[in-house]
């Protein structure tokens, strides 16, 4: 058996921008081709499902990274909730680039791929949302002021990566983040 030429978080990640940026509709064979640096029979060899199997395995890529740097952060018990908070916060920009970046979760919720992938995409959100929830009840919220503060952290998110890219101003993103860290900590 030849070795791998690319190593899959290299695929991936290269992937990943090209679905980010043209969403699963717009994203052509060619170019998710080209951005992995395989030819398309050897995509094909990797993924036999085609575009469906892409997406996915990039949903699961990201979804692995996020819950090692973000949801497995919030939920870490042995760390002050400031800490996890601040510490959350950055490994966020990091994934966004500073706010240039597209969201893949907002990108394949796009047209079609919110019927192909809603699943993994409701599991994504409930995650964010489910582990800020927990460090709103750490930092002693209720019940239900930590849940809304949870989905106003994922709107907070998702909205001003849109207005970042529409204003093509990332500061947009770095205010949303700075709000954030000020909903939890001086609540």
């Amino acid at each position: 058996m030849r070795p791998q030429k690319i190593d899959d978080q290299t695929l991936l990640a290269g992937l990943k921008t090209v679905l980010a940026s043209k969403g699963y509709e717009g994203a052509s064979l060619n170019e998710l081709a080209s951005s992995s640096g395989l030819q398309k029979a050897s995509l094909y060899h990797r993924f036999p499902g085609g575009k469906k199997d892409i997406a996915l395995a990039v949903l699961n890529f990201v979804g692995e990274w996020i819950d090692k740097n973000i949801v497995n952060v919030l939920q870490n018990k042995q760390k002050a909730p400031k800490d996890r908070l601040l510490h959350a916060l950055s490994k966020i920009d990091e994934l966004y680039n500073g706010g240039r970046s597209t969201c893949i979760l907002r990108a394949l919720s796009m047209d079609s791929g919110m019927d192909l992938f809603n699943t993994e995409l409701k599991g994504a959100a409930t995650k964010w949302i489910d582990s800020f929830t927990i460090l709103g009840r750490d930092l002693n919220m209720s019940e239900e002021d930590a849940r809304h503060a949870a989905l106003t952290v994922l709107t907070k998110i998702q909205g001003s990566l849109v207005v970042s890219k529409m204003l093509n101003d990332p500061q947009v993103f770095k205010g949303a983040i700075g709000e954030i860290e000020k909903m939890y900590l001086q609540g």
